[in-house]
């Protein structure tokens, strides 16, 4: 699957949430979503120290792959909110790393 396809699919579900989210009286906001996104880092946090053996959780790797996505669907989303095409951004951005970091070691 490629970014594309993964980015359409993120904002097919934000436009079903904002429909579901009209029917019961209120939109989210932009900054609500990166709310969320901030609770979503948090849960993310806890499976990681699971898998790092400081806590306890119950399918784990399960739950760990099902954050890390809603995670991903969040950045997704804000990126498109905020007119910012990700995939060329994302290129650029580990040019730019790779390029300090290569002059570095």
């Amino acid at each position: 699957m490629d970014f594309k396809t993964i980015s359409d699919k993120a904002i097919e579900i934000r436009q079903k949430y904002h429909q579901l989210e009209s029917k019961n009286g209120h939109v989210w906001t932009n900054q609500e979503i990166m709310e969320g996104f901030v609770g979503d880092v948090g849960d993310l946090m806890k499976l990681v120290m699971a898998k790092e053996g400081v806590r306890r959780i119950d399918d784990v790797d399960y739950k760990l792959g099902h954050e890390l996505s809603d995670c991903l669907w969040c950045v997704l989303v804000l990126a498109k909110k905020y007119n910012i095409d990700l995939e060329t951004k994302f290129m650029e951005t580990m040019r730019e790393l790779d390029k300090k970091i290569s002059s570095e070691i």
